[in-house]
């Protein structure tokens, strides 16, 4: 884990993610957003994350062996939006769940209140998953490999030594100044 100046190596690729969101053939609901010159373009992260200095400025790198993966979370709100997570060496999938209204995270099924969906997406190794806005703060994102729970279109997949990159920015809390107390 590392705060403050990135290495070499991260800022390189904070660059690297802030032209991958300029790619239009890979925005799927493009959102105008203004770049730096002026002009509009289809933009996954909103202007003001976009074009914020740095990008980002905490990097985590993990590596996680077959079976192991991360409980269901929202990332912590000392965070500012929009993070990226890099996936690299084996393929896995992520599912992505809609945070309960109300607090509580637990569903249980019964007639009145259905199972909340998941929403698998497939990480092979090299992907980029950015998330901001909703993403971000309405849904939970988790990894369970699990043997059986690495399934995509009918297959397991073959669980290997995972790699994973996620960058974020801290948010800037305002310092108040230290209070005199006498003892």
């Amino acid at each position: 884990m590392r705060f403050g100046d990135l290495p070499a190596w991260a800022i390189e690729l904070s660059s690297s993610i802030r032209d991958a969101v300029f790619l239009e053939d890979h925005v799927s609901e493009p959102i105008n957003s203004v770049t730096s010159n002026g002009g509009t373009k289809p933009c996954i992260l909103p202007s003001n994350l976009l074009w914020r200095e740095p990008l980002f400025d905490q990097l985590i790198v993990n590596v996680y062996h077959p079976g192991e993966g991360i409980c269901a979370h929202v990332d912590l709100m000392r965070f500012e939006d929009g993070i990226g997570i890099l996936s690299l060496e084996s393929s896995c999938v992520m599912h992505f769940t809609r945070v309960e209204e109300g607090g509580s995270d637990i569903v249980e099924h019964h007639e009145n209140h259905p199972l909340t969906i998941k929403v698998p997406v497939l990480l092979t190794a090299g992907s980029l998953v950015i998330m901001s806005r909703e993403a971000r703060y309405l849904w939970k994102h988790e990894i369970n490999r699990k043997p059986g729970f690495q399934m995509w279109e009918g297959q397991e997949l073959m669980q290997e030594r995972r790699i994973s990159i996620t960058l974020r920015k801290l948010c800037q809390f305002f310092c108040l100044p230290a209070l005199n107390v006498e003892h």
